[in-house]
């Protein structure tokens, strides 16, 4: 059995940050700890300046199978990330993801379910691996999409294919999601981390303070009329005309070469 302070591995090379799910004999299921590990990994993630990029995955054949229902009634699951009688929503992984600057992949390695699904759908790209799926199961266990997803699949899908994903409790396979605009790529699995990898390092090459400035004012804009937009990425861009950066930018497409970037 994996040992709690290993259930979520992490590792930071060329400005890339893997975020390992590694409990694989449960189907990286989310226990309390796992769910407190994750949120703080992501946080400091985020934080680190010499972190471009997130990708997400999960070790075994399971993205993450939901909740750890038999945690759960061991004490050791979500209620163990909180107070008896309330939960710190303002630190869970789906809140963290959701206010994260940093941009984040999911390398979807398998079965995504319930609360997994819901944590992929948070990351801003999917990349899927052949064999994996998505399982909108929650309406079947009588419950909600508890985690983020009447949020997103809206926003995602539009009402009605949103309301036909939810409301059946569907599992869409891979190549379903991305007839359904849920994932940006379906790869063999073999080949789903030097996929999402190679991405990333794409994201990387470019100027991160400009990258996390984009991502922020897209966040911003699903909530806001335009006239109120444009002013704030006006803002946005003020402080970037005076970055190295975007110096470097500049003097690297007059000069026809690749710009070397450094965050500041």
């Amino acid at each position: 059995m994996t040992d709690a302070a290993n259930e979520v591995l992490y590792t930071v090379a060329d400005h890339i940050a893997t975020i390992t799910l590694n409990a694989p004999e449960r189907m990286n299921t989310i226990s309390g700890p796992m769910l407190n590990n994750l949120a703080r990994l992501l946080t400091e993630a985020n934080e680190d300046k010499n972190v471009r990029v997130v990708i997400l995955t999960g070790k075994g054949r399971a993205f993450c199978a939901g909740l750890d229902l038999r945690k759960e009634r061991d004490g050791n699951g979500l209620s163990a990330a909180s107070s008896p009688t309330t939960i710190n929503l303002r630190n869970t992984p789906p809140t963290v993801l959701q206010a994260m600057d940093k941009p984040t992949i999911c390398a979807v390695n398998g079965g995504a379910a319930g609360y997994g699904m819901d944590t992929a759908l948070g990351c801003d790209i999917r990349i899927m691996a052949e064999s994996s799926k998505l399982a909108a199961a929650f309406v079947k266990r009588g419950v909600v999409p508890e985690s983020g997803g009447t949020w997103l699949l809206p926003r995602m899908l539009g009402w009605a294919k949103a309301s036909e994903l939810i409301f059946t409790g569907r599992t869409l396979s891979a190549r379903e999601c991305l007839d359904w605009g849920l994932a940006n790529e379906v790869v063999p699995d073999a080949e789903l981390m030097t996929r999402a990898t190679a991405i990333a390092r794409e994201i990387a090459a470019n100027a991160p303070l400009a990258v996390q400035a984009s991502k922020r004012m897209m966040r911003m804009g699903l909530n806001e009329n335009f006239s109120d937009h444009v002013h704030h990425v006006y803002l946005q861009l003020l402080p970037l005309f005076k970055t190295q950066d975007m110096a470097e930018g500049m003097k690297a497409f007059m000069g026809k070469r690749e710009p070397k970037f450094e965050g500041r």
